[in-house]
């Protein structure tokens, strides 16, 4: 099947033609359809499916007939995060360039009086997290009235951000005669209860069962230990011919230190977490979109359906507390047909967490077999305060002069304390490199002071 085979407009298919697509993905090709017949719509799909322009394309055509009105969107779409909401957006510049149709961003984390101008004028699409909406709403800025299409994106995303009385409510600010879509990778209970309520007679799409990881995706297991993750995880990025590789963390602090430690490894990292503000967060994943970094280190802001074409490497540094998350983050690699490699760090505290994902995604994981990672466990298993005197030790040793081979038999005075033992002879491969300067107790002379 080709993207003409689904009725969409002449120019909708250059469009598409032009940004590279020629034949619609599983998901594209159930759902567009029924949303050209203006049924209600829940599509289940794993992530990194192309749930996107499953609604994207058919609204475009829809809207190509009619007139915005001030405050008054035609279409409302809701997204969980800002950067899944700026995504949609590029999609609809991408594809509707050959429309005229106007679009608002309501997004938080960027300043309130641009978004209302865009409101004023009157909009064909509005873009919306639920609090910058709510927001807006209640301070009476914005008419919802006038919308004849839904669309609840990654509503199983919602579910675990606490998004759903919000979302009940919007729902109850629209008209009730209104086609809704409803997109999510998972149905949990709560999902479904609400596609019942605000749902009328929907058409059901599923294209993978709930919660299935892309089988472009090849999923490992690595055993390590807590100190060895960071050993690790250089030599396995070392070891990646030219990665593209997202890091997930769970906890923010985590991706801070992590990203600054890959930095002094030599990677060219960069990192995306809540606590940055929206034009930060835009401004490093243009970056690594662009190439001009090849790692980001992650928390799960990330981990739901940012589009970055080329992720050839997902690794989890921390197993995800969540079994959903799992399915999330692996999916930013493997899109779009290509392959894509998944590696989850476990240490023995995790075992649980694992178990539940496997249930999850109905799949055993194998493991890795990577020969460093003994090695690294082991080796992180030594107190990192005996590895820090040991750098010490060989930083002190280098700035040491060097012409005191002619000293090393003077004794030390009796003040000062005698070495107990002579010092460790260096290894082979040392002796062989150029000469580091003094190793031994330090001479007595060289430690003069004056008296006045």
């Amino acid at each position: 099947m080709h993207f003409a085979d689904l009725g969409l407009s002449d120019e909708l298919l250059r469009a598409v033609t032009e940004a590279g697509y020629s034949e619609p993905t599983p998901i594209q090709a159930a759902a567009i359809p029924q949303v050209q017949m203006m049924r209600d719509l829940i599509a289940i799909a794993q992530t990194g499916t192309g749930k996107t322009a499953s609604f994207v394309l058919p609204m475009i055509d829809i809207l190509a007939h009619g007139r915005a009105r001030a405050r008054m969107p035609r279409t409302l779409i809701l997204e969980p995060t800002r950067e899944l909401a700026a995504q949609v957006a590029e999609n609809f510049e991408k594809y509707g360039k050959y429309h005229k149709l106007s679009m608002a961003l309501l997004i938080g984390g960027v300043q309130m009086g641009d978004q209302v101008k865009a409101l004023e004028k009157g909009v064909d699409v509005l873009i919306a997290t639920p609090g910058r909406l709510m927001d807006l709403f209640e301070r009476g800025k914005i008419l919802l009235t006038g919308c004849t299409m839904l669309v609840i994106d990654e509503a199983d995303r919602m579910l675990d951000m606490g998004f759903i009385p919000d979302i009940e409510t919007i729902c109850t600010k629209l008209p009730t005669n209104r086609q809704t879509l409803l997109f999510s990778a998972t149905m949990p209970p709560p999902i479904k209860k609400l596609a019942d309520k605000f749902l009328s007679n929907p058409k059901s799409v599923e294209v993978a069962r709930p919660a299935s990881a892309n089988i472009n995706i090849t999923q490992r297991l690595v055993k390590v230990t807590e100190r060895g993750k960071r050993d690790l995880l250089v030599d396995m990025l070392h070891g990646f011919a030219d990665p593209t590789a997202i890091i997930f963390c769970n906890r923010k602090t985590m991706v801070r230190d992590l990203a600054k430690q890959l930095q002094r490894a030599g990677f060219a990292v960069s990192e995306i977490h809540g606590d940055m503000d929206q034009p930060s967060r835009l401004k490093e994943l243009e970056r690594f979109k662009a190439g001009d970094i090849n790692i980001l280190v992650a928390s799960d802001v990330a981990a739901r359906g940012l589009d970055i074409k080329g992720v050839s490497h997902v690794i989890n540094y921390d197993t995800p507390w969540h079994p959903d998350d799992y399915v999330h983050r692996i999916g930013r690699t493997g899109r779009a047909g290509a392959k894509g490699d998944a590696y989850t760090f476990v240490t023995d505290k995790d075992v649980e967490a694992i178990e539940s994902v496997q249930k999850l995604i109905g799949t055993k994981i194998d493991w890795a077999q990577i020969g460093d990672a003994v090695r690294h466990a082991e080796k992180a298993e030594k107190p990192a305060a005996a590895r820090d005197k040991r750098t010490a030790k060989r930083d002190d040793a280098s700035r040491a002069p060097s012409k005191t081979t002619k000293a090393a038999a003077t004794p030390a005075p009796k003040s000062e304390p005698k070495a107990t033992k002579p010092a460790k002879r260096a290894p082979k491969d040392d002796l062989d490199g150029p000469d580091d300067g003094w190793n031994g107790p330090m001479p007595g002379f060289l430690d003069f002071r004056f008296d006045r």
